[in-house]
């Protein structure tokens, strides 16, 4: 009997961790790196005032004595709630490898790659041209229950097409795109989207717009499937404004916090809903400068983080060793949260097999 009874709570607890998600957002921060985002501040970068222009301010903000407490101070929601209940992968110092597997380490192609699973050499530019792949998005609005529950949000205008928007059909707000007018919180974000400063240019909606008026449509429309994808990370890097990029990192760290707190106030997403963040590309890092570029001339930009939480993703925390991951194989996990296998004509990466496994 005590045989049986073990085994039944083995099949159980299998039973809990395949159980798929109902909703997922996924989330990305535009080219931040993996070194940030599993050591915090990098000394280097934080005390020179070429790069953080308030050095004093930097290190009370961000500064701590070991790697642990720093990323805590970055990202106090990324460890102390998706660290405790769910996986983060990329930490390299640990054996945790996650890469590019496209060739160009720059922002189209990876968002491509991440949404489609396929490295397509097709897409080597940032031009603003529709993706020809279906990606995982337009996968999931085709699927019962899901057609029409499909929305993304974008700080960067390209995005748009990268989930090829005119294709796919779905509802997809980016830049300085307002949203309908149907409440007084809609108007405010209306009038703040035309009139704040565009610091980046007309192709860029500042972050904290593009995350208040995501907020918005979910409380109004309950989307199953919703793309975050901030952008003004990798515009403070190439600016080598590093507390800067530092402030933005844990604002969006703040961002998602505060949605996850919401989304577990809603029965539509209460225990039922898989997060996913990443990034599109990684940086340099030798000489330090480097921090602001990369792409092929600049070494080890096509090194990546990953980090998920909810149903279908064991709460095994920070990965060691294991096989070398790829950015195309995203795709397919996030289908697989929710409980689908996603094909196209086109190749797809398999999903990352440790997510609902126990380590």
């Amino acid at each position: 009997m005590r045989l049986l009874g073990l085994l039944i709570g083995v099949f159980l607890s299998c039973s809990t961790l395949a159980q798929p998600a109902q909703n997922l957002i996924l989330v990305t921060l535009d080219g931040v790196r993996w070194q940030e985002i599993f050591n915090g501040a990098d000394s280097t970068l934080l005390f020179d005032p070429v790069f953080s222009r308030d050095t004093a301010s930097a290190r009370k903000q961000f500064w701590a004595s070991n790697p642990v407490e720093r990323r805590k101070r970055l990202t106090p929601f990324l460890w102390n709630t998706v660290g405790q209940q769910g996986q983060l992968y990329g930490n390299r110092q640990l054996g945790s490898r996650l890469n590019v597997s496209n060739p160009h380490w720059f922002s189209y192609p990876g968002y491509n790659e991440i949404l489609s699973g396929y490295a397509d050499d097709r897409i080597k530019s940032n031009d603003k041209i529709d993706n020809p792949n279906v990606t995982v998005l337009e996968f999931l609005n085709q699927q019962p229950g899901f057609t029409g529950k499909v929305a993304v949000f974008s700080s960067w205008d390209v995005i748009e097409a990268a989930v090829n928007e005119k294709r796919s059909g779905i509802f997809a707000s980016s830049a300085n795109e307002t949203i309908p007018l149907c409440t007084a919180p809609d108007s405010l974000l209306s009038d703040l989207t035309t009139l704040y400063p565009r610091e980046f240019g007309d192709g860029v909606r500042a972050d904290f717009l593009t995350y208040f008026t995501a907020r918005q449509y979910v409380k109004q429309n309950q989307p199953r499937v919703l793309f975050l994808s901030f952008d003004e990370t990798d515009d403070l890097a190439h600016a080598g404004r590093y507390l800067d990029h530092l402030r933005m990192v844990q604002s969006i760290d703040n961002y998602l916090s505060d949605l996850w707190k919401l989304v577990q106030t809603m029965p539509q997403y209460a225990g039922k809903t898989a997060l996913l963040i990443t990034t599109d590309h990684g940086r340099g890092h030798t000489p330090k400068a480097r921090w602001k570029d990369h792409g092929t001339k600049t070494a080890d930009s096509y090194q990546l983080w990953m980090a998920a939480m909810g149903p279908g993703v064991a709460a095994t925390g920070e990965q060691k060793n294991g096989p070398v991951l790829f950015q195309n194989q995203l795709a397919a996990t996030m289908a697989q949260l929710l409980g689908f296998t996603f094909k196209s004509d086109h190749p797809v990466g398999a999903p990352i097999e440790t997510i609902n496994r126990a380590r």
